[in-house]
This record gives C-alpha cells, structure tokens and sequence, in this order.
C-alpha cells in the first residue's frame, strides 16, 4: 500500500505548527483545572523543546514520561517529539518493579516526572523502582538497574541529589536554544523517525516495546477527527478521552485531534462524577475509551440530572462504540498498538493460521498486517524475530469480514494466543505467572483469561499452593497488588495440585482445556 497523502509532512511537530496556524484559538486539551489552546500548546512546547535542545536533548534521545493525563504530559510529549527524541510513556499503574522493567527495556536515558502521579508520591516512588538511588549523590546516574539512564528531570522541585528541576513553564533563559536552531532541528525530523514506543503486554514474561515513527502516527490517526465530527453532528466537536495517553488508545487520542480543531477532554483519573460534570460544563459530544466507564456513567445515580445532551451517543448507542452496526454480538476490531490504533493506512490479510492461506470474507482467521501502518517492530527484537519472510506481522487475533464486500471492517473474534483482553487492555499469562511463582506461599501457578460480561475477559490463577491448608488468597492478592498493575492481578483464583493440571503432549500446560475445566465447575475448588 503507497501511504495517502493526509496534507502536510506528516511528523509530529510539523502537524502542531499547522494546527496553531489553522485554527489556534480552538481549545485543544481542557480538564477541569487546564485548558490550553493549540496556539498555546504550540508556542509552550515550543519553548520546553528549546530548553530541551539546550540541555543535550535531541534526535534519537530515549525520554520515559511518567506523569498522568493533562497538560505536563501534552506539552512534554510535543516538545520532544518536536526535537526528534524517542517518547517512551510509562503507565502510571506501574508498581516500582514494572517500572523498573520498562526503562531497563527501553534504555531510558532521561525520565522526566512531576512530584506526584494521582497518590503516588514520586520521589518516593523512584528509589522503591531504582534502589540504587537511595545512596546515590549528584552528578550523571550510574545506576546498575537502569545502565543507560543518566537523568531524571523533576517538573517541581525535589530536594534529592539526584533530581534536577526542569520546569516546564520557566521563562526563557539566555542559555536555551534559539528559535532558529529549533527550526533547523526540526527540520531533520522525518516521518521515517522513531516517535513513540508504547508499552503492551504480550506472550512473554517482559512487556513489549512497540516501535512507532512520526509518519505512522500520523497517517494513523487521520481518522479520529472525521469520527469525531461525525459523532458531534452541528456542534463543535469535544470529546471525553478515558484511553490513558501512555497507551496507544491515547495516542490516537492527543495526535488524531492534530488533524482538525476536536478539542480533547481529559482527567486526571476518570470518575463518573467529574467526567459529567467535564462534559455538561464543556458540551462534549463523546465518550472514547472503556464501555466499563460508559456502564459506569449511565448506571451512576446523577446520570438523570445532568444535562450531557450534547453528547448525543452517550445517551443513544451501545456503551462500547466498537458495537455500533454489528453482526450480532461481535464488536468491530479495535486495532492494536502494532498498527498505530488504527487500519487507516494499513494493509491486511486473514489467514488459515494450519495453511497460511487467505480465507474468504465471512470466515474466521487469523489477521496479519503489513505497510505504512504497521509498527517499525519491537525493542531489542531483530526483524526477523516480529515479521515473516514476506513482512507480515500476525498479530494472533482471530477476526473476520463481512460477506458484503461494500463492508471493509474487521470483526474482532477472538486470540489464537495465550494474550489475555481484559477492560480493553492486555495482559500477559506468562508476566503475572512470573510474579506469582515467585511467592514463598506458591508451588506453581498458571494463568488465563476467563469470560467475563463486562471486562470481556478476567485475569484468573489456577495456583498450586505449598501448603493448601495455610492458603490466604486475601494475601496472595495484597502480595499481588505490590508486583503488578491493578488490570494484572487475578481477579479469580483456583486451588488445585500439579497432578490435576492439563498438559499438551509437548509438556506445556493446555490452557484452553484448563479454562473448559473450570467452566465445568468440577475440578477447581475457587478461592473465595
């Protein structure tokens, strides 16, 4: 597929300029407490970028954001895509040891924080990810659980050594960089350059980092706005993102709205109260994210009050908008991280996963993509590792077509792998089994995802206790909370012994045998 051609190069920093110009009194991002338009979005990132630049940050620089939604993370992820840096955003669900994996993975060379992610306290939080940093003094990091990380940039001021104030609303100092040499970096950026890497989980024990240049975001993206639009009918289009921006559903979010003047909406942890409240006050015309958080909105008891008529979907269609028009009760595929969050500029084949033969519309099959689209590949994976011979990814979702060959969407079926999809985001059996089996209390452990009316799929332990008689799952939860993100830790738990656990003739536990068992109710004993 030759890539469209979406109406300006498409990188990151050339699409802010072009939006300050085109329609730069338009709000861009607006919380409850932030509102910036796009000429602001441009000319404060503009600025953060040219301090970045005189602070030794440029093309290729490895920069880990761990901040929540808003407008520290906005401008900070423009500026330095802006200069060519690679963006790595980290979740804030991260507990220290996921963290502490990521800029490992990554080869972060520069974290930039605030003081406080929602509860968490970060400076705190950072010597619990890095212990390292408890001892260490001034002066560049030397820490053996980051080897590559050098900097750790705090947007307040932290009294630690080893943090340095990097506030992103200074004025300008005679030792930034000027404006003409922002220019000319600027343009050395391509749409060929590696931009983002979004973290996801995958069939490994470790997340994977998925690779994306500034021309894949870009072109991915174009279709968000048009949706928006469409949705918002006569009004001017403002909708509420729940998608964390450190996921590519956010992405998708913060780069789609670069296109046309959409203006996002965002809190730092979405509530139904202050989401209504968001919404009437700024007459938003959507809900993107979570169906979770729409049930939510709809079932919360000031629902009835609020005037959200703006938001004409919210009231009207399916709580998950991937149910809009339908084959029964199959949702439209989502997409995934490894395409940018979209099939805009995407080419696909679904395939006989046994044959490696494309199926005709209509039949189930395993998707593959390939082009303009799709990811560069993985964090310290060779090519050959992530594509097949002929640059195919399988992506191990099973979907479908329709038979109306008019109808060019994908129909999301199910996984031909382990992945669990729980409330929309992923999770790996092989990373929780991981923590779980290092627990004194745990002989063996595995993991799958069972069938659940309003997450999809739950996280569930089939476990092997040492001792079945000292067993506390209460425990084993708390201990759980501590390792993993709350979307990983199990959600339902088994006792069970090695001898009553499905095996495949490889050796390997059978996990879709073990799933039919506990269907069945008769093997497992559930933990309450």
């Amino acid at each position: 597929m030759h890539p469209p051609d979406i109406g300006f190069r498409p990188t990151i920093g050339d699409a802010i300029k072009r939006a300050a110009r085109e329609f730069g009194d338009t709000d861009y991002l607006v919380s409850l407490e932030e509102r910036y338009t796009y000429a602001e979005a441009d000319r404060l990132s503009a600025a953060i970028a040219r301090r970045m630049l005189a602070r030794g940050i440029g093309k290729g620089t490895r920069v880990g954001l761990f901040f929540t939604y808003g407008g520290e993370w906005l401008l900070t992820w423009l500026a330095a895509s802006r200069i060519g840096a690679l963006v790595m955003p980290f979740s804030t669900f991260y507990t220290p040891r996921e963290l502490r994996t990521a800029l490992r993975i990554g080869d972060v060379d520069v974290l930039i924080v605030p003081e406080r992610v929602l509860e968490v306290d970060v400076p705190a939080f950072l010597p619990e990810a890095l212990p390292s940093l408890a001892d260490h003094g001034t002066g560049p990091l030397r820490l053996p659980e980051a080897p590559y990380l050098r900097r750790i940039w705090t947007t307040q001021p932290v009294e630690r050594p080893w943090a340095t104030h990097f506030d992103l609303f200074a004025d300008p100092r005679a030792d930034d960089a000027d404006a003409r040499l922002l220019a000319a970096v600027e343009d050395q950026v391509f749409p060929a350059d590696p931009a983002v890497v979004v973290y996801t989980s995958g069939t490994t024990a470790e997340p994977k980092g998925v690779v994306l240049t500034h021309g894949t975001i870009m072109r991915q993206t174009t279709i968000m706005a048009g949706h928006q639009r469409a949705w918002a009918g006569e009004l001017p289009p403002k909708f509420l993102t729940t998608m964390p921006f450190f996921w590519v559903g956010g992405i998708l979010s913060v780069a789609g709205a670069l296109h046309a003047p959409v203006t996002v909406l965002c809190l730092p942890r979405p509530r139904p109260a202050e989401a209504m409240e968001l919404i009437e006050r700024e007459r938003g015309t959507a809900v993107v994210g979570f169906p979770t958080f729409v049930q939510e909105l709809r079932a919360h008891p000031d629902f009835p009050e609020r005037d959200l008529s703006s938001a004409r979907m919210l009231l009207e269609g399916p709580a998950d908008l991937s149910m809009t028009s339908v084959p029964g009760e199959t949702p439209t595929h989502r997409s995934l991280s490894e395409s940018g969050g979209s099939f805009f500029s995407t080419d696909v084949r679904i395939i006989d996963p046994a044959t490696g033969l494309p199926v005709p519309r209509g039949t189930e099959g395993e998707l593959l993509i390939r082009g303009p689209g799709a990811m560069e590949g993985y964090l310290k994976r060779e090519r050959w590792e992530v594509f097949d011979a002929d640059g195919w990814y399988h992506t191990g979702d099973r979907v479908f077509q329709s038979e109306d060959e008019g109808d060019a969407r994908l129909f999301f079926a199910g996984r031909t792998t382990e992945l669990i999809k729980s409330a929309g985001a992923n999770v790996s059996p092989k990373e929780v089994e991981a923590v779980l089996d290092e627990f004194d209390e745990i002989r063996h452990s595995l993991v799958i995802g069972l069938d659940d009316p309003d997450r999809g799929q739950v996280v569930a332990a089939v476990v092997v206790p040492k001792d079945p008689k000292t067993w506390d799952t209460g425990a084993m939860r708390t201990k759980a909370r501590e390792a993993l993100s709350s979307y990983k830790v199990p959600r339902r738990w088994f006792i069970a012994d090695d001898s009553r656990l499905p095996l495949l003739p490889s050796g390997k536990p059978d996990r879709r045998r073990l799933a039919a068992l506990i269907r069945e109710g008769t093997t497992f004993t559930e933990a309450p």
